[in-house]
């Protein structure tokens, strides 16, 4: 039996607007009154609204569009320089992986950037003209991702699942994150001799977690101490590796090596630690996550745990249209192997020797 939709005539009623009113905050217009939108805002997350897009049924109606949702990128406070253009290098190949795998089946893809963990107006019109979405990890609250789940397929992306879910209802796909790390680190241990290791992570996000706990488990393994926090910390962009190093040469605690959260912390580690005049390898060994095509250009060339970027946009649309054909099939949480890839940032040759 069909679900019954709440209707933007109820969202009204239950915000004491008008119809009218609702329409305009869910089409972003920035003329409804602070107080007004907020209302009209908590209606949707209270009731599950999802806009239809072209007042049709949702569960009747097929829209060929699949929607990816990831949280907007903003530039580097500190220079006043737009670091969106390197933060984007991640974000582009994860696109580029979906978009390939959702054409071959006839769908295109809607993209929308959210401003914030709460742009919930956004999320709603995105998943009311599509089929399915994937939504990155953190992009918007566990409660409102589980509303749209109810109507219309959902894959969380890189996030694990929440216990706070209870419908069951959201696939969740993820990377082997703490296996990575762990191999990363236990290599820089084993065959480079190096027990002054050093972890600059990122914001808070599953990812982020996951990674240091791998590295935390390869010291543990090999007898070395294990910190219970980063050594510095980075928000996943050049310009934050960049400050990180700043951080540590400036409290004299560098490390022998430096396992970075990902790819461009790397990058800004590397930019700054050959400004202040120091070696990579010999001086300080790096290590990055996720396989950016751009670590394998610069020099040294960037050792790093290379994530499956075409595999992530296949399954999430294969997880989609298999639960778009089947709407009651069980949840899946599928977790996707990484691949080391040993360059000369750690101190290997071209070839891994």
């Amino acid at each position: 039996m069909a679900r019954q939709l709440p209707t933007v005539y109820e969202v009204a009623q239950h915000a004491g607007v008008s119809t009218a009113t609702v329409s305009r905050v869910l089409a972003g217009n920035d003329r409804v009154a602070p107080a007004r939108k907020e209302k009209v805002l908590a209606a949707v997350k209270e009731l599950g609204y999802v806009p239809s897009g072209a007042a049709r049924d949702l569960a009747a109606r097929r829209t060929d569009v699949l929607g990816l949702c990831f949280p907007d990128l903003a530039g580097d406070e500190e220079t006043g320089t737009d670091d969106s253009v390197d933060s984007m290098f991640w974000y582009d190949e994860v696109i580029r992986g979906m978009e390939r795998a959702a054409r071959r089946r006839g769908y295109a893809v809607l993209i929308a950037a959210s401003h914030a963990s709460d742009d919930v107006d956004l999320v709603a019109n995105v998943a009311g003209r599509c089929d399915g979405m994937v939504v990155l990890a953190r992009t918007v609250p566990v409660p409102v991702l589980e509303r749209i789940a109810a109507r219309i397929p959902a894959v969380m992306l890189a996030g694990p699942r929440d216990p706070r879910e209870t419908s069951g209802a959201i696939d969740h796909l993820v990377v082997s994150n703490a296996q990575g790390a762990r191999e990363l680190t236990g290599h820089l241990i084993r065959f480079h001799s190096h027990r002054s290791l050093g972890f600059i992570g990122g914001p808070d996000s599953p990812d982020s977690a996951a990674r240091f706990e791998g590295y935390r488990s390869a010291l543990a393994e090999a007898g070395v101490p294990v910190p219970d926090a980063p050594l510095a910390m980075g928000d996943f962009s050049t310009a934050g590796g960049r400050r990180a190093v700043r951080a540590i040469l400036a409290d004299g605690r560098l490390p022998k090596s430096l396992v970075c959260v990902n790819d461009q912390t790397a990058l800004g580690v590397m930019q700054e630690l050959a400004a202040a005049g120091l070696s990579i390898p010999n001086d300080v060994a790096v290590t990055g996550f996720d396989g950016i095509q751009v670590g394998r250009h610069v020099r040294p060339a960037l050792t790093t745990a290379v994530q499956p970027m075409k595999l992530l946009g296949e399954t999430a649309v294969r997880l989609l249209e298999e639960r778009i054909a089947e709407p009651g099939k069980p949840a899946e949480a599928i977790e996707l192997p990484v691949r080391v890839e040993l360059r000369e940032s750690c101190g290997c040759s071209v070839s891994g020797d």
